[in-house]
């Protein structure tokens, strides 16, 4: 048995699937890929994932992409512990919060963490090599490069606070430590990276002020040995000055967003 895992040490979609290796007990070779030096727009990788994105996990030769269907990869080819529920109604449920990280999360979790904090990264030199890559980059960096004040910015830090209150209610419907109940499942896994990046960016503890089984929830998480090795283990130490930096400087704005 081979696998091989191509990521980034802060991509949320990279964080979840090393999360979900780690909780199996599996080793993997590790192949890191410098997302602001363009490494995800080579050929040599673009052959294994032409979309240019991270993750990508090979198994014995089996290429696998995107990170929720990884993730449940995962849990099929290595069944024990099981990350999916037993019963149709509990991986419903878990799924429910899987299809919303992929449809909504991700997409304002991008928005929100180049807006503030991440467009800094990027040095003049990659522009060209990136918009090669995906025509429209430049003019929607442009946009990222005007912070809270990028149009699209206000939707995307209410869909976030939209979410710490979905996972609220549903702690807060069965008294069960997990999303899904008692069981922790891929629907915690997927939620990590995105209630660690408002972390990150200064924003989580005042959101969850109100949301004390969200905050307990996320508690729980980082004392799992798989959040440690999986998440916490690669944060980068160059990020996180700037996103803490940022966030705070944000955080005002971001304040008046959401109670409005």
């Amino acid at each position: 048995m081979a696998l091989t895992l191509y990521h980034n040490d802060m991509s949320v979609c990279a964080q979840k699937v090393r999360f979900t290796l780690e909780e199996k007990g599996l080793s993997y070779e590790d192949r890191h890929l410098n997302l602001r030096a363009g490494d995800q727009k080579d050929p040599a990788y673009l052959k294994l994932n032409p979309n240019g994105y991270v993750p990508t996990l090979v198994h014995d030769g089996f290429v696998v992409c995107e990170s929720t269907v990884i993730c449940e990869y995962i849990d099929d080819a290595f069944p024990t512990p099981a990350l999916k529920p037993a019963d149709a109604h509990g991986r419903a449920r878990m799924r429910g919060f899987t299809k919303f990280i992929d449809a909504a999360i991700f997409p304002a979790t991008g928005i929100v963490s180049m807006s503030i904090a991440f467009h800094h990264q990027y040095h003049p030199d990659v522009h060209a090599k990136m918009e090669a890559a995906r025509p429209g980059w430049l003019a929607n960096f442009r946009n990222l490069q005007k912070g809270v004040d990028n149009p699209p910015f206000p939707n995307a830090i209410r869909r976030l606070d939209q979410m710490l209150t979905d996972m609220e209610t549903a702690l807060s419907g069965h008294g069960k430590p997990w999303l899904t109940g008692d069981m922790f499942t891929l629907a915690d896994i997927g939620n990590a990276p995105y209630v660690t990046r408002l972390d990150h960016l200064k924003f989580l503890a005042p959101m969850v002020a109100r949301r004390p089984l969200t905050a307990a929830w996320y508690e729980r998480l980082k004392a799992r040995p798989g959040y440690q090795q999986g998440l916490a283990k690669w944060f980068n130490p160059k990020y996180l000055p700037l996103m803490e930096e940022k966030g705070t400087q944000a955080w005002p704005r971001v304040k008046e967003l959401i109670a409005a």
